[in-house]
């Protein structure tokens, strides 16, 4: 799949067939600059300056990879890439590491792909292929953003489910991983069941947590507590909302996460399309 969609963009890019590219920038400044400072804390440094390129990335990452906060160093680094889009201004697929990609076959149809089928078929007819309708920079926008509704739309759907299946399971006990934090609390997934559900700082124990954003961590005031991403943890279900498609957990008596001065324990590694919101993001 991915050697069709390389040449079908190399195809039409050596005839000056205007097309659809699936465009996947670098990171932007700004969560650049937050991954930087992020990775001095960890004794880290990413190559490439300014503009790291995909092998800088690959570089890190292997580097990395049997340290016993690989989860947590991967996530972070996934999270600091920009989304991809559809695009005629040909930029690359920073993530794929290819200098021209489109979205010419897949599993999944996607109006994309007929734009290039039909840009393909003109120039073996020898002629050249103009939407009727749209401009190509309009389509690029209307076809990223139906993406991103379509992934928005299945997503809501998929997490009532998750709730229609958690409702008679309040009071029971998981374990999981965090796979997102903010000031007002952490978001765990459950292990095996790709559920997730948000622990409130309100039920972290009595205690007055800092959010420290560079490190993605909450962090208790008097007892040290840490509750980092990609960190371990066991909860119990609190409550189940259908109608807003909400889960909360709590943490049981019992529970007790690292605290400052020791490394959390850290999840399996996460995959590449691992995003706070659990959804999945296509090539």
């Amino acid at each position: 799949m991915l050697a069709a969609n390389v040449c079908a963009a190399a195809f039409l890019a050596l005839r000056g067939q205007a097309a659809l590219y699936r465009v996947h920038e670098g990171p932007p400044p700004d969560k650049l600059a937050a991954l930087r400072e992020f990775l001095t804390g960890s004794a880290l440094s990413l190559g490439g300056g300014d503009k790291p390129s995909a092998a800088d990335y690959a570089r890190l990452l292997e580097q990395i990879h049997d340290r016993p906060d690989f989860a947590l160093l991967q996530t972070v680094l996934l999270r600091s890439l920009s989304q991809a889009q559809y695009r005629p201004d040909n930029v690359g697929h920073f993530g794929l590491a290819y200098d021209a990609y489109m979205h010419f076959t897949s599993p999944i149809r996607r109006y994309p792909d007929l734009l290039i089928h039909r840009a393909i078929k003109a120039v073996l007819s020898g002629k050249h292929y103009t939407p009727s309708s749209s401009s190509w920079d309009a389509l690029g926008l209307h076809c990223s953003m139906t993406e991103r509704r379509a992934d928005d739309a299945s997503r809501d759907v998929l997490q009532w489910l998750k709730c229609h299946y958690m409702k008679d399971r309040i009071g029971e006990e998981f374990a999981g991983t965090i796979t997102g934090v903010a000031s007002f609390g952490i978001f765990v997934t459950l292990d095996g069941l790709n559920i997730d559900g948000l622990v409130h700082v309100t039920e972290l124990g009595r205690d007055y947590f800092h959010f420290d954003a560079p490190r993605h961590a909450l962090i208790g005031e008097r007892s040290g507590r840490v509750f980092q991403l990609a960190g371990r943890v066991r909860v119990q279900v609190a409550r189940v909302d259908l109608e807003t498609a909400k889960i909360d957990f709590t943490l049981p008596a019992e529970s007790e996460p690292a605290r400052a001065h020791e490394h959390p324990r850290i999840a399996e590694p996460l995959s590449r399309d691992s995003t706070p919101r659990r959804s999945k993001k296509r090539r």
